[in-house]
């Protein structure tokens, strides 16, 4: 196993990244927001999320387009960028996250300027673009989102970045773990359909769309709340829904840069028991 100075220090990155807690800002922004927050929940239930949620991985996925990585990437096939090197799909990584940043800086300006109403369109946007910037990362390292599992993973890993506690950042890498460990083993074949299907299949996707929209529900209404200002709307709306994008690039980059490294026999995760019911 030859690891590289440059993949040695991502690993540590990876690690770095499981082990941080959410931000203490977020959690004092949501103290000082909660009369708002109550409001904004009236506004954006979480069964209006979990529908967002449902909608967005497939509005998501139609508007990924990967000719311009496998151009940038110089590949025939995108599936070819798992094999090439780290630092080129971290590069790759990098320009999306950037484009994003700056796409969803705009948006929330433009959205926070109109205050409380705006977020009746301003938090279905932001969760269907931040799972199309999930799924334009995972390209960028060789990866298509189009099973079960690996439409699970995209919203795990919004789970893990909108986590409003350290227990629901563990929750959400547990999950993804359970996932990658099913796709790595073939598991569908060597542990039994039944298994598999208890963590990937139908009803495993509908509860986590469940968790997650409530999830998100907490996290986003805390974020964006004093867009409820009409004064301090537009630059909160900016901030705040550059800080979210950041937030899920990063999960995107770590996740996937750990399944790139274990495709590649460079990273090495604790084994997952799956219990069959």
């Amino acid at each position: 196993m030859n690891i590289t100075e440059y993949e040695s220090n991502q690993i540590e990155e990876i690690n770095n990244w499981k082990q941080k807690a959410p931000s203490l800002v977020d959690k004092a922004l949501g103290v000082v927001t909660k009369p708002l927050s109550w409001a904004v929940c009236k506004i954006i239930p979480d069964k209006a999320i979990q529908g967002a949620l449902i909608g967005a991985n497939a509005v998501a996925e139609a508007l990924t387009d990967e000719k311009d990585i496998m151009r940038d990437a110089e590949v025939d096939d995108i599936t070819d960028l798992r094999n090439k090197s780290l630092e080129l799909s971290d590069r790759l990584a990098n320009e999306v996250q950037n484009w994003a940043l700056a796409l969803m800086g705009a948006e929330g300006g433009t959205a926070g300027a109109m205050g409380l109403g705006g977020m009746a369109i301003d938090i279905p946007f932001a969760i269907t673009f931040a799972m199309r910037t999930i799924h334009k990362i995972g390209l960028c390292y060789g990866y298509k989102a189009q099973t079960d599992a690996d439409k699970q993973m995209v919203l795990h890993i919004i789970s893990c970045a909108g986590a409003n506690s350290m227990r629901e950042k563990n929750a959400a890498l547990l999950a993804l773990q359970q996932i990658e460990y099913v796709l790595a083993k073939n598991t569908w074949k060597t542990m039994g359909e039944h298994a598999a299907v208890h963590i990937v299949g139908p009803e495993a996707f509908a509860l986590a769309v469940k968790n997650v929209a409530k999830q998100l529900g907490m996290n986003l209404t805390k974020r964006k709340a004093i867009q409820a200002v009409p004064i301090a709307g537009a630059l909160v709306g900016a901030g705040v829904n550059a800080k979210f994008i950041n937030d899920v690039s990063w999960a995107a980059r770590r996740t996937f840069q750990q399944m790139w490294l274990c495709e590649n026999d460079k990273y090495q995760t604790e084994e997952v028991l799956i219990e069959s019911k």
